[in-house]
């Protein structure tokens, strides 16, 4: 079965304070783009990657790519204007059947044993989306500012690679953009297809903030 990652990385370096989109910043030496590109094809060296870049910045990422003699063939695609634009504008580039990861690209610490557990559920049941289970406690707000607390054993905080047969995703994407459309699932679901979740992972941050460079910088020399 063919695999694809669409990798996304279409985000500036706006809560980072940087002039410098998140996904080119280094971690442990390296920019935090390439430490997710290594943990899909360590997963499989067979994966076809599709790169979802700023336009202006594919002439970029592809020299970063080379000083750091990464050679992996890959393809790049023009983002859009929003997260379901730049997804739909990745699915494109993809003409066969096979198993779709869609993922963020700063989420850099994924494991491989996540996206190979993804994988395989997806080959069985069609969709694999990672969620985590809710560590604090929360509250509703309604309309009104009223707030009550929410049981947080019902909630989940979902991750990527969220992880789809194509016959599941490509059709899903044809349709028009609305905002409720959150993630793959959201677009998937409102074209009446289930999905189904799998346990992510912990460590499987989204670099977002400074702090989280230093999270993902301790949990690497811990692993290291």
């Amino acid at each position: 079965m063919k695999k694809y990652a669409v990798l996304v990385a279409g985000g500036n370096g706006t809560r980072m304070g940087s002039s410098l989109p998140k996904q080119y910043l280094h971690l442990n030496d390296q920019p935090i783009l390439l430490h997710t590109l290594k943990a899909f094809v360590s997963a499989y060296d067979d994966i076809q990657i599709i790169l979802v870049l700023p336009e202006s910045y594919i002439d970029y990422t592809k020299s970063i790519l080379e000083e750091n003699n990464f050679l992996y063939p890959m393809h790049f695609v023009t983002g859009g204007e929003t997260r379901f634009h730049s997804v739909q504008n990745g699915l494109k580039a993809i003409s066969d059947e096979g198993i779709v990861f869609v993922h963020d690209a700063v989420r850099c610490l994924v494991s491989a044993d996540l996206i190979c557990r993804c994988y395989d559920q997806a080959l069985e049941k069609g969709s694999a989306i990672p969620v985590v289970p809710m560590k604090d406690s929360v509250r509703m707000v309604d309309e009104n500012n009223k707030n009550h607390a929410f049981s947080r054993s019902k909630l989940r905080l979902v991750q990527t690679p969220q992880t789809f047969q194509t016959n599941v995703l490509l059709p899903a994407f044809e349709c028009i953009y609305h905002d409720s459309f959150t993630d793959e699932a959201t677009v998937v679901e409102a074209h009446g297809q289930k999905v189904y979740l799998i346990e992510g992972e912990d460590t499987n941050i989204k670099i977002t903030s400074p702090v989280d460079i230093l999270i993902a910088t301790a949990y690497l020399k811990r692993t290291i």
